[in-house]
């Protein structure tokens, strides 16, 4: 007789035997449907042109991930299968992820370079322009790596009045783009140099991949200080060089590029120098030329002959003036005199001393006989006495 399961029967007895017989297991597979939750969880499937399989990583092994997945990206995941009862499906527990090849690699490459050249991110209208003279520099790059020993390096050679400021990161495998995109988003809100210096050394596609991210590219974007890129070698490609204000080809030339050669400097301030001071001689020797013309000239000679003339003029009119005054003061001065004298003989003593006398009545000149009162006393005044009549 054929024995009966109960669903939970059956879907127990299948977990236990995919779980058993698939618990580490490699599958190839394109992704799709990929989801990055806010609990830090992946969700995506694999499928080839026949199937597909859910797919499920966890924060605490993603984080090991050097790339972030993207649809259509070719992969091999290595996990176990499991079986969800309450569904009765099963699904991959993925362990680790990586590209199925190089070749994988350049075609998410070029996926998020389209997406981002379309959104606008590569556009030379938002390129920042680059500082002459810096007087900070923020780094970011690998802890005393080849490259952080290189941009030390050629700033001291040639610009060493430039502050550096380093922000050590990890610039290959996982959380290499976290840690990029953290450092330039630091350097703007505290540090806030002339110029940002993003750079590694040379390697592979996947050793440059944190330089590829998208994550990188928007903080290098979003950046208010211009970016400069020096990512591995000549011949090397990122994500980052098209997002940058500029894109240098290794991290050596990424620093010529955000300083001034000292050298050239001095050269110019003595060449500088050099040609004001014969300018300066110039001038002098055409300034003594106009004085001496001048000094020379007819008109600067006759000028103390001017100057005698016109003294002699102002000598002149004062003379003139001062003689009118004199003479102005000697014919007002003989009026006053005949005045005086007019005056005097017409005093009231010098008309008593000629016989005329006064006569007065309650303290007033009586001038008329019949302004005079018999009656009432008054006095006569001569020249030498006063009578009184009562």
């Amino acid at each position: 007789m054929t024995e009966i399961y109960s669903v939970s029967e059956i879907t127990q007895e299948i977990k236990q035997t995919l779980e058993e017989n698939f618990h580490d297991i490699l599958i190839e597979g394109e992704i799709s449907n990929f989801k990055a939750h806010v609990s830090g969880h992946w969700y995506f499937s694999l499928k080839d042109k026949n199937a597909s399989i859910n797919c499920t990583m966890w924060k605490g092994l993603n984080s090991y991930v050097f790339f972030t997945p993207d649809n259509g990206m070719k992969v091999v995941a290595r996990g176990r299968i499991t079986v969800y009862p309450p569904r009765g499906t099963y699904q991959l527990d993925v362990r680790s992820l990586k590209p199925s090849g190089e070749g994988e690699l350049q075609a998410a490459f070029e996926r998020l370079k389209a997406r981002l050249a379309e959104e606008g991110l590569f556009d030379i209208e938002h390129k920042k322009p680059i500082p002459q003279f810096p007087k900070t520099i923020g780094i970011v790059t690998g802890s005393e790596s080849a490259a952080y020993n290189d941009l030390v390096s050629t700033a001291k050679r040639r610009f060493p009045i430039a502050h550096l400021y380093i922000c050590p990161v990890r610039v290959q495998g996982e959380g290499g783009a976290e840690q990029i995109s953290y450092a330039i988003e630091y350097l703007n809100k505290e540090i806030k140099p002339d110029v940002i210096i993003v750079a590694r050394g040379g390697g592979s596609i996947e050793d440059l991949w944190a330089f590829n991210e998208e994550k990188t590219a928007r903080a290098i974007f979003k950046s208010k200080i211009p970016v400069i890129s020096g990512v591995g070698h000549e011949i090397d490609f990122t994500i980052a060089d098209f997002a940058a204000d500029l894109r240098a080809a290794t991290p050596t030339a990424a620093m010529e590029l955000a300083t001034p050669d000292q050298n050239d400097i001095i050269a110019f301030l003595q060449t500088f120098n050099e040609i004001n001071a014969e300018e300066l001689n110039k001038k002098l020797k055409n300034l003594r030329r106009e004085i001496g013309n001048i000094i020379n000239s007819y008109s600067f000679k006759s000028a103390s002959e001017i100057v005698k003339i016109k003294s002699q003029r102002l000598d002149h009119s004062y003379y003139i003036l001062n003689n009118g005054i004199k003479n102005i003061l000697k014919q007002y001065s003989h009026k006053v005199s005949m005045l005086s004298r007019v005056v005097q003989n017409n005093s009231v003593s010098r008309n008593l001393q000629k016989g005329f006398t006064i006569v007065k009545q309650n303290s007033q000149n009586i001038m008329r006989a019949a302004h005079l009162d018999i009656e009432e006393p008054f006095e006569i005044i001569f020249f030498d006495k006063k009578l009184k009549i009562k």
